[in-house]
């Protein structure tokens, strides 16, 4: 007998309220990214988000994010595929700067429309 009840479903909306993604889209739209964007809470707390040091020399989470999500556009502008690597540089303590390689994934929402997720690379 063949069952196709779902027992469970853990959608993008309850990732988001429950903070395991970030949602980054009305940031997005301002770099001109169309679709809904999150990003997963490792990259936000490990990257986006800058620590006290990284403050004092003028990061910011708005800074740090508008960085990510550029360096998403500029790429997917020239790959078409639903999943790509990019490239992007975070400044880290004592003026250095640190290539951290991410991850984005365009698939089908909650609402089956496209959205994006951008993660590290060994997130999925």
């Amino acid at each position: 007998m063949e069952n196709n009840e779902i027992i469970y479903s853990y959608g993008r909306k309850q990732a988001i309220e429950d903070g395991v993604l970030v949602d980054c889209s009305e940031m997005a739209k301002e770099v001109g990214i169309k679709y809904p964007v999150a990003i997963t809470s490792t990259l936000w707390h490990q990257y986006i988000v800058p620590n006290d040091n990284l403050i004092e020399m003028g990061q910011s989470i708005e800074g740090r994010l508008w960085d990510v999500l550029w360096m998403f556009r500029v790429n997917a502008l020239k790959n078409e595929s639903s999943e790509m690597n990019f490239d992007v540089y975070f400044l880290k303590y004592g003026n250095k700067q640190e290539l951290i390689r991410l991850k984005s994934i365009c698939g089908p929402g909650d609402d089956a429309k496209p959205v994006i997720t951008i993660m590290l690379p060994e997130e999925d």
